[in-house]
Order: structure tokens, then C-alpha cells, then sequence
């Protein structure tokens, strides 16, 4: 968008002295420019003017549709598995849930991010950590929010109720209080487990109470079920917040 030009703290504008006083009363207006012989519109100017308002009109629905289909989508979240980053206040019998946006457009994942996942497959890994979909484990068969705590290449482990990642043990500020990382069955016995690429090890922020890939269930997400990233909390408005950096606490 184009900004008017400003002018120069220094810029003057000289009145020639023996014009000043005329400069500073105001000139009256002929009769005869009164207005009463001004042109009326012609029909083709009135069609061009609302033809002017209707494109105005149609490229901002057209912009404002192609942002909330391609950009941002509107996510209502239920359940407790964020606590305390996303539905501290849920109530599921008053429909009191967080509303965020999450977008589509985004770059690789990295560890932090949180992801609206399609928990349409659950990815387990075989002894050659090979992903496989496993039989007689069904997935949950619906939308879930986690955050993303190891992604393709990096190496896992959980042990004595702490998350290590590449041999370090991971800081997670926003994890509640009181949560353990306790191993849940998709893995046991098999940690550590390195991410093929392609897949991601999530979690929820309230891990007693977040089926996650610690559970058979869920497993590793691979890029395909991931819908998208979560970028803001709008709503409720009082809680408004920036969710991408929300790992740091």
C-alpha cells in the first residue's frame, strides 16, 4: 500500500508579504459556482462507479475466502490433553472451549510446534525401525491437537519420567503441573527409537491425560495426517495468545 508523501520537518511555504492578508481570509464564492450548474451524473458514469465498487467488493470476499480455505482455518479444541496451553477453562457441558486459527501454509516442523493431526493411521516400528500400521490396533479415528517433541532423524527416549531427545533431556516449561512422561506401550522396549523421516513423535501438554504416541493408538504421524500448524488462540478474546513459540514457555 502506498503511503502519502510526508513533508520535510525543514520544508517552508513562502506567502509573498503583500499577499499574506488576502491569503489568510477566504475567498468568496461566485454565484455562479454555487453548484447550480454542475453536471449531473450520466447513467454511464453511475454504472462505471458501482461497477468500480462491485470489483472492490468481489476481490475482498475473494481475498478474505482464499485466507481462511488456503491460510487460515478456524479450530475449535475439546478436551484436556493441552492443559495448561490450550483449554485451561474447558467445560465440554457449556461448549467453553479455546478457538484458535491454524494454517496450512507453513515450512518444516521443528520440536515445539503444535499440530492438528487426522489420527486416521497409527505408525508403530518394527525391529528394523520400519513403520508399519500395526493389525488389530485401531487409530483413534479423529482430529487431535499435540505438540511435536521429536521430528524425522532425531533419536527419542523416555526413562525414569523424563523426555530425552539426542541424548539431551528436554526443558518443557509448558508441560502441567504434576504430568509424568511415563511410557505408554507403543514403544516399549524399544526406546530409544530413531524418527525415520517423514514422521513425527508427539505429545500432549497434559500427559496424564493425552493419548499421544507414547499409545499404540496413535504411534508416529507421518506427514501426511498432519492438517496443519496452530499460530493463534483467538478466542476466548481475554486469552488471546501467539502460539508459535508457546515451547519456550
Amino acid at each position: 500500500m502506498e503511503r502519502g508523501k510526508r513533508m520535510d520537518e525543514n520544508e517552508k511555504v513562502n506567502v509573498p508579504e503583500n499577499t499574506q492578508e488576502e491569503a489568510a481570509q477566504p475567498q468568496e464564492t461566485p454565484d455562479n459556482d454555487k453548484g447550480e450548474n454542475k453536471t449531473p451524473l450520466t447513467k454511464e458514469q453511475i454504472a462505471s462507479d458501482l461497477t468500480e465498487i462491485l470489483e472492490s467488493a468481489l476481490i475482498t470476499i475473494f481475498v478474505i475466502i482464499m485466507v481462511f480455505c488456503y491460510i487460515l482455518h478456524p479450530v475449535n479444541i475439546i478436551g484436556h490433553s493441552m492443559v495448561p496451553t490450550l483449554n485451561t477453562n474447558y467445560d465440554q457441558d457449556q461448549n467453553n472451549c479455546d478457538r484458535i486459527f491454524m494454517t496450512t501454509v507453513y515450512g518444516s516442523l521443528k520440536y515445539g510446534d503444535i499440530v492438528v493431526v487426522n489420527n486416521d493411521k497409527n505408525y508403530l516400528l518394527d525391529d528394523s525401525g520400519i513403520p508399519y500400521v500395526p493389525e488389530g490396533i485401531s487409530p483413534l479415528n479423529e482430529c487431535i491437537i499435540k505438540r511435536v517433541i521429536a521430528v524425522g532423524g532425531q533419536t527419542i527416549d523416555i526413562r525414569d519420567g523424563q523426555v530425552i531427545v539426542d541424548g539431551e533431556v528436554l526443558s518443557e516449561p509448558y508441560i502441567n503441573e504434576g504430568s509424568s512422561n511415563n511410557d505408554m506401550g507403543a514403544f516399549t522396549g524399544q526406546y530409544p527409537i530413531t524418527i525415520p523421516e517423514g514422521y513425527y513423535f508427539v505429545m500432549g501438554d497434559n500427559r496424564n491425560h493425552s493419548t499421544d504416541s507414547r499409545d499404540s493408538k496413535v504411534g508416529l504421524v507421518s506427514d501426511e495426517q498432519v492438517y496443519g500448524k496452530a499460530v493463534v488462540r483467538y478466542a476466548p478474546i481475554q486469552d488471546f495468545k501467539i502460539l508459535l513459540d508457546s515451547y519456550k514457555g
